[in-house]
């Protein structure tokens, strides 16, 4: 593989990525899903499932609450440490005021930042917590996100009781939760964060906050391509390349666009999150997954166990986020959409 270096004295490559000096690892993880999710063909990958959407609380917001905490706890117990013994805390939810991640934190009680890329914030927390932890500024750095079915429909389209009819290029929103404790590689082993390239804000003039894969797919491709260029290497350096929740439609409407504007096929190395998380055929999800657990829960929970068993080397996950919220759409507003990309190595 051939890879640009940074220039002394900066850890810039290209346009928009950073290599790491000291790739930061990943300690320990916790992934945590709904009855949905653990019916399809990941059942079994997740360190715990809810049998119902409820899990215990008395509504679908506390019960999302209840799931990242889960996350955390267990990534936390995976990775050997306390609490107190973590820096910061970096989480995301879909919720207005992220009032998961806020309530989480409090639980906690760790310095807490709230982060937002939609559904992209799995990668956005992983890539900030490789640069404060790689930049001597933190040495534990605990990331989580998080998004609920019944949660996210109630926000930003209809409640699920409405029972309002689908289109088929609709996704469903995952409902889970993930996270990992992301530290410096003095303190134990794991999967590295080697690289990591922040997107630009795609907007294809989508309107429809129900195709989010074809809002997503442009951010996607974007990302894709300069990671590329800055890195200066090519699909096949990848294992695999996972995309966040492009779904059915996304994915390949991403394919084209990568093929058009950069002579760029990922072939069968390009997966999406969003479609392996449900059986498209069995489940009736539509086009696939979405939501910020749509992409942590399969790489917390499937892609770095395939990793811990030596079938995977090199992963470039790009998670996608559509940046839309309900006055936007009912203003009228076109999506505008978001990638970041991680580099995890074995």
């Amino acid at each position: 593989m051939s890879q640009a270096v940074a220039a002394p004295g900066t850890r810039r490559l290209g346009r928009q990525s950073v290599a790491f000096a000291r790739p930061p690892v990943i300690l320990g993880t916790g992934a945590v899903v709904g009855p949905m999710e653990n019916q399809g063909p990941l059942a079994g990958s997740f360190d715990h499932a809810y049998p119902d959407l409820l899990a215990g609380q008395e509504s679908f917001e506390q019960a999302e609450r209840e799931m990242m905490l889960n996350a955390c706890r267990t990534a936390l117990q995976k990775a050997g440490v306390t609490p107190d013994q973590v820096d910061f805390f970096l989480a995301g939810d879909l919720l207005n005021q992220l009032i998961t991640s806020s309530f989480t934190a409090a639980e906690l009680g760790i310095p807490y930042l709230g982060i937002y890329g939609a559904c992209a914030t799995s990668a956005q927390g992983l890539a900030l917590a490789a640069m404060l932890i790689d930049g001597g500024y933190a040495r534990r750095v605990l990331v989580a996100c998080s998004s609920h079915n019944g949660t996210a429909e109630r926000q930003y389209r209809y409640p699920v009781e409405y029972g309002s009819q689908r289109k088929p290029y609709a996704q469903w929103t995952v409902t889970g939760a993930g996270a990992a404790v992301v530290a410096s590689p003095d303190l134990g082993s794991g999967p590295r964060i080697t690289h990591a390239t922040l997107g630009k804000v795609m907007d294809l003039g989508i309107k429809d906050p129900y195709n989010q894969g074809a809002a997503m797919a442009p951010a996607a491709a974007d990302t894709i391509r300069q990671h590329l260029l800055d890195l200066g290497c090519r699909p096949e350096d990848y294992d695999l390349i996972a995309t966040g929740d492009l779904a059915r439609f996304g994915k390949e409407m991403a394919a084209e666009l990568l093929a058009r504007d950069g002579g760029l096929d990922l072939g069968d190395r390009h997966v999406d999150c969003g479609m392996l998380i449900y059986d498209l055929d069995r489940q009736k999800v539509h086009a696939g997954g979405s939501g910020c657990a749509c992409s942590a829960v399969v790489t917390y929970g499937h892609l770095l166990r395939r990793m811990a068993a030596g079938e995977l080397r090199r992963l470039l996950l790009v998670a996608t986020g559509a940046l839309l919220s309900p006055t936007s759409c009912q203003q009228g507003d076109s999506i505008p959409a978001v990638a970041h990309g991680v580099v995890i190595e074995r």
